[in-house]
């Protein structure tokens, strides 16, 4: 499943923990480049991930509990 990251509604966001999130959910993601998605979604630019479908449950939620907006591509 691809999913679209559109923004985070978070006050003060957690750069490590959604740094963490991508890196956890993601099945071509790595820690650095995932330190660096997050800098691009914070400026307010979207970023594209791909999710494991059996994993996308739980990819999700995780999204949502860190107040992170994104649509659902396919």
């Amino acid at each position: 499943m691809k999913l679209n990251l559109l923004s985070c509604d978070a006050q003060r966001p957690d750069r490590r923990a959604i740094a963490k999130c991508i890196t956890e959910i993601s099945s071509n993601i790595d820690g650095s480049l995932s330190n660096e998605l997050i800098n691009i979604l914070l400026e307010g630019d979207t970023i594209d991930i791909e999710v494991d479908d059996k994993n996308s449950g739980s990819a999700l939620r995780a999204l949502r509990k860190l107040s992170i907006d994104y649509e659902i591509i396919e």
